[in-house]
């Protein structure tokens, strides 16, 4: 499964649609406290996530998700790239960083990438 967060629905939308036309399994969520409410956390094989969002930031997910033990891929997204977000995002692990507007073509390779690293299934 995929996990897709992000507090701009248009982009949440888009990104969802993208992704579930590939044949994943995707969720979708308006927020990391959202996202860390749900009982899908354990099925998630990658996670596709704003780096800015109001209260937990996208970085800061990925911190408090391996804190806790989750290891999975990250792909950040933002509209705001700023290169200390990208050094800290790659540093803790993630796969890629785009930024807004992203093209879906990089999306997927990243995609891909993410699922190949882990090994785990996105699909249903």
């Amino acid at each position: 499964m995929i996990s897709i967060i992000d507090d701009d629905g248009s982009v949440r939308a888009a990104t969802h649609n993208l992704v579930r036309s590939l044949g994943y399994v995707v969720n979708t969520f308006a927020s990391a406290e959202e996202f860390l409410r749900s009982p899908c956390l354990n099925d998630t094989s990658c996670v596709i996530t704003d780096i800015r969002m109001p209260a937990m930031s996208g970085l800061d997910l990925q911190a408090h998700l391996l804190a806790t033990g989750y290891r999975f891929p990250f792909i950040f997204v933002t509209a705001f790239s700023v290169e200390s977000d990208r050094d800290r995002a790659m540093k803790a692990g993630a796969t890629c960083f785009l930024s807004k507007p992203f093209d879906g073509e990089t999306l997927i390779k990243c995609l891909e990438a993410a699922l190949a690293s882990n090994g785990r299934s996105a699909t249903g």
